[in-house]
């Protein structure tokens, strides 16, 4: 099965894909294009996984960079192969040839591109993340490298969908002391329950830091089992672990 790789018109002429799971050499209950080496899969099925995503983004599989993703606000700018690897959840180059990795399954890969300076971002943005600034602090990075923030243009690949993300009430209450704004991204679920819109929240954020252009691609991993991963339903099942996916973007 070739790789499906989904693209957005918000990111323009810059290369990038959301990949889905279609496509990989993994099985079982990873079956597919499993890309998380922190996941029990085997390491040389992984290692395939990703040779295919770097052939597809037209990349050395040396020049596909990634971090140890930690659910924090830190970003790390590379500008050479073999930079990546720290504890960051957002990356940021302008190196022509440097592909920037992203690995979810649920949280928000969020791809970022200010195609006239030749600026590029991708971030892990889980609700913690989210709300510790990863967005903002990626934003900044990019124009420290040399991006106008107007021209920086965003997209939120696929997601935990509002319908599908049920928490309680102390994850309400977190909120609420933050901002009582934050109200806007909860729904009412059944009982004492709510339902969370993550992505809602990471476009507010990535607006309110000033970017041209933020927008979602709509794809809720939850729902599509068998388009992509996801952890709270592999925990839902009852799964021993679950893949990941990639999202990357080049220049």
């Amino acid at each position: 099965m070739t790789l499906e790789i989904l693209t957005s018109e918000a990111l323009g002429p810059v290369r990038h894909g959301f990949f889905t799971r279609r496509g990989g050499a993994s099985s079982g209950i990873f079956e597919g294009l499993n890309c998380g080496m922190g996941s029990s899969d085997q390491a040389e099925i992984v290692h395939i996984n990703r040779s295919r995503v770097a052939n597809a983004m037209e990349v050395a599989p040396e020049a596909m960079t990634f971090v140890h993703q930690i659910h924090s606000p830190d970003v790390l700018t590379v500008s050479a192969p073999g930079e990546g690897g720290g504890q960051a959840d957002a990356l940021v180059t302008a190196t022509p040839g440097l592909a920037l990795a992203i690995l979810t399954a649920d949280c928000q890969p969020v791809l970022l591109a200010d195609p006239e300076n030749g600026v590029i971002g991708a971030a892990h943005a889980g609700w913690k993340g989210t709300i510790d600034g990863v967005l903002e602090n990626t934003v900044a990075a990019m124009e420290a490298a040399g991006a106008e923030r107007s021209a920086i243009r965003a997209s939120i690949g696929p997601s935990i969908s509002q319908r599908a993300y049920e928490v309680g009430p102390e994850f309400f209450e977190r909120f609420m002391d933050e901002d009582p704004e934050n109200a806007r991204y909860f729904g009412n679920g059944e009982g004492d329950r709510y339902l969370f819109n993550l992505t809602h929240l990471g476009a507010d954020k990535l607006r309110a830091a000033g970017v041209g252009v933020a927008e979602w691609t709509g794809h809720c991993t939850y729902s599509d089992p068998q388009r992509f991963y996801s952890y709270r339903r592999s925990v839902h099942q009852r799964e021993a672990d679950y893949g990941r996916l990639i999202s990357v973007i080049r220049l």
